[in-house]
């Protein structure tokens, strides 16, 4: 099981500058009354100090300056603004205006989420959990995960919910995950909605239900979520709660490996490969499989190496095929390891060398390929 966790950091608010609209339409109208807010912030007003700071932070209105942001940001916060406190505190971890500082970021969402400010609550929890700045110290975290989950904040939501599924800070309660998964799906959370179906797919914290998995999986595919529509294709590759269908199966692989899942990449090619949910194409296939290949994925490399050393899709290219598979075996895989040792042992597309052949039988042997064994035998009766 995979729960995935969710790293919020929320953006600047604009606080009361929120209420005026500031656009592109409106900036020559914004003049008199960014005016009017500096004066008023010049004489200490906080709301406008704040409104001020958020304005340089997002460049509206005015030139982008995320230095004069902190400056007006700070003045704000010391007057115990707590969303002046809050946003000095984005501020500060992520380096924008001010040298990052991970210490002086938790000071100021604490003094924000002593406020009850949420955003700060999840962020300050954020900073336990990662131990940023402070100690590493789930229970903190989970304590002001719930603080902000309790107040209808989504990511704390999510972020209270991996805690339980994950038993840091607080006991593991998959009952538990699941309620506050649920609470941030409900609001639309991408990644609350993932975590539930795969809590339903896996039984966790109640009854397995492929159905409700797909349910949730779906929402947050339709939104982008790569691990969602990863598992929606599983779905529909294996006719979990769904009838198998593999033309929806490669659709939301193909979505999946399109945002760089390279096991996505991997399976789009083997079902194009087969002719499954779509005709048979090995171009196609041979064109996932690199994608997949490249980011490291051994069973892609090993695919791709088969494609070169039988000619599917392209030419036949033996040094092709021992390259893919030299990477597969060098990653353990044992069909890789075989294949390789049988490159070695007629020379094809590398040195005959049956020394090396019979190394890497062995490593195939080890790694519980039969074939591998025969092989690694039968060289060692001939003396090799």
């Amino acid at each position: 099981m995979d729960f995935r966790m969710k790293v919020s950091v929320k953006k600047i608010i604009m606080g009361v500058l929120a209420c005026f609209g500031l656009g592109q339409a409106a900036l020559a109208e914004s003049i008199p009354d960014f005016k009017n807010m500096l004066r008023a912030a010049e004489q200490g007003d906080p709301e406008a100090q704040l409104s001020i700071g958020a304005m340089y932070a997002n460049g509206q209105g005015i030139s982008q300056d995320h230095r004069l942001a902190v400056q007006w940001f700070h003045k704000a916060a010391e007057q115990e603004n707590a969303q002046a406190q809050f946003n000095l505190g984005v501020m500060y971890q992520l380096g924008q205006g001010v040298g990052q500082d991970y210490v002086q970021a938790a000071e100021w969402y604490r003094k924000a989420a002593e406020q009850g400010d949420t955003g700060a609550q999840n962020n300050l929890g954020m900073l336990y959990q990662n131990g940023q700045g402070v100690s590493q110290d789930y229970a903190q975290a989970a304590k002001w995960f719930y603080r902000a989950a309790d107040q209808e904040n989504t990511a704390a939501q999510l972020n209270l919910g991996l805690l339980y599924a994950n038993g840091q800070g607080v006991e593991r309660d998959y009952a538990q995950a699941l309620k506050w998964f649920r609470r941030a799906a409900e609001h639309g959370d991408a990644a609350g909605q993932y975590n539930l179906g795969l809590a339903y797919a896996n039984g966790k914290g109640g009854r397995q239900d492929y159905t409700q998995a797909i349910e949730w999986y779906r929402k947050a595919a339709e939104q982008g979520n790569v691990d969602a529509q990863y598992n929606l294709g599983g779905m529909y590759a294996s006719g979990k709660g769904v009838r198998q269908d593999y033309v929806q199966a490669i659709e939301w692989y193909r979505k999946a490996a399109e945002q760089g899942d390279m096991v996505a990449q991997l399976n789009v090619g083997v079902l194009y490969a087969n002719g499954q949910g779509v005709e048979q194409d090995y171009v196609q296939a041979v064109k996932w499989y690199r994608k997949a290949a490249e980011q490291g994925n051994a069973k892609a490399q090993f695919n791709l190496g088969v494609v070169y050393a039988t000619g599917q899709g392209d030419r036949q290219d033996y040094v092709q095929a021992a390259q893919w598979y030299h990477k597969a075996a060098e990653q353990g895989l044992a069909d890789a390891q075989y294949n390789l040792g049988e490159m070695y042992y007629y020379g094809r597309g590398i040195r005959q060398n049956h020394t090396l052949a019979k190394e890497w039988f062995g490593k195939a042997c080890h790694n519980g390929s039969q074939q591998g064994c025969d092989a690694y035998q039968k060289l060692d009766q001939t003396g090799y």
